[in-house]
């Protein structure tokens, strides 16, 4: 019989965040050892619930919710999505330029089989999160990655992402707060990648999706606050992260009209439509109290001060407080240890998963990425096993 063979396209595509680790850890979990899971961001699991007020829309709505709706998404829900923007003065979105997704993860496939030919190249940071670059494989592109600077709070390295651009470049991939590092971008940061962007002519992919998770009063700068950039141009945001929603499955993205009808016949073909009763639990979300959000927000404060005093005191550790999302990604160089040597001998020895950082690219050597989306208890447990086993 002939031999079934993958696609070549596959060959950059990995997920450890929910790979090895994760089912390592739930082997030992049936063997009877209580695994301090910090190895993924997943609020909803960790004590944070969607507003009583969403589950009563979505009950309320559900009638509503079975048949087919628009490949776009609901009216309803992509005009709370612009008058979101407009609340936050932007006055650039229009509502057929709002397109829903089944989150964020699938709308960034969809903008890389929208945009890319074969050969085609695109800037991704690194550390990345790494559904960037299997989406840019899969595509039949070719992942670039560009350097952020530990020595500079994370921020990209500007001049190493010119340094990178080829004929082949297509666009520039900018994770805002970012996520593995927790870094969020300075207004310059982010004025030199326009610059760039718009010399070179490229495409700027704007992953926003824990833009209302910061600390001590740090601003995020929107993308589409850069009128010059906005017909080139895809903002993607969602639910998932800011309203504990990660199950729900519900992202929105933000696109150039003149891209707007190619992307929605290739919506029709990715999902027909997506998911109606999501979509009104995200326009109550949107348009209803944020109280909630801000107490998380709250918890999360508190949460990253804790992991990173702890992670501080662990001989061969050095972390960078985290600026937004809810990640810490120390530098454990002084461990002696490479990154997946002390990941496994963590969850091995300490009941602890935590994640390589080269499972977010290359430049990950010498860094593991925590998430303090698990409780303050927890945390603090998770750091006294670290300490005992190190």
């Amino acid at each position: 019989m002939p031999e079934l063979r993958k696609s070549l396209k596959l060959a950059n595509v990995c997920y450890d965040i929910r790979g090895p680790v994760l089912d390592h850890a739930n082997l030992l979990e049936e063997e009877g050892q209580r695994i301090i899971k910090l190895n993924i961001g997943n609020p909803g699991a960790f004590g944070f619930d969607a507003p009583d007020e969403i589950m009563h829309d979505v009950i309320h709505n559900l009638r509503e919710a079975q048949g087919y709706c628009h490949s776009k998404g609901l009216f309803s829900a992509r005009k709370a999505v612009m008058q979101r923007a407009q609340s936050q003065g932007i006055a650039n979105v229009a509502i057929e330029d709002v397109i829903m997704g089944n989150g964020v993860s699938e709308l960034i496939v969809m903008a890389m089989q929208a945009l890319l030919n074969n050969a085609d190249e695109i800037l991704i940071p690194s550390p990345d999160y790494p559904l960037w670059t299997a989406a840019v494989s899969m595509a039949g592109g070719t992942p670039c990655h560009y350097r952020c600077d530990e020595d500079n709070d994370w921020q990209p390295d500007v001049a190493d992402i010119e340094r990178r651009i080829t004929p082949n470049t297509r666009g520039i991939v900018v994770i805002n707060p970012n996520n593995p590092t927790g870094a969020v971008y300075s207004e310059e940061t982010l004025k030199q990648i326009v610059a760039v962007a718009e010399k070179y002519n490229l495409v700027v992919f704007a992953d926003e999706i824990y833009d209302r998770i910061l600390y001590d009063g740090r601003e995020h700068v929107c993308f589409l606050n850069y009128e010059s950039l906005r017909d080139r141009l895809i903002l993607l945001n969602g639910w998932s992260k800011t309203y504990a929603m990660t199950g729900w499955r519900l992202g929105y993205s933000v696109w150039p009209a003149h891209l707007v009808e190619p992307v929605t016949r290739l919506a029709i073909n990715c999902h027909s439509c997506v998911n109606a009763a999501t979509q009104f639990a995200g326009i109550e979300a949107l348009n209803g109290p944020q109280k909630r959000v801000d107490h998380m927000v709250e918890a999360f404060t508190n949460r990253r001060h804790i992991i990173q005093q702890e992670l501080n005191q662990i001989p061969g550790f050095r972390c960078i407080e985290p600026g937004g999302a809810f990640y810490a990604f120390p530098n454990i160089e002084g461990t002696g240890l490479s990154a997946a040597e002390l990941q496994n001998k963590l969850l091995n020895e300490a009941g602890v998963a935590t994640i390589a950082g080269t499972s977010f690219g290359s430049y990950g050597e010498g860094y593991l990425r925590f998430s303090y989306a698990n409780s303050e208890e927890n945390i603090r447990l998770a750091a006294k096993r670290i300490k005992e086993v190190l």
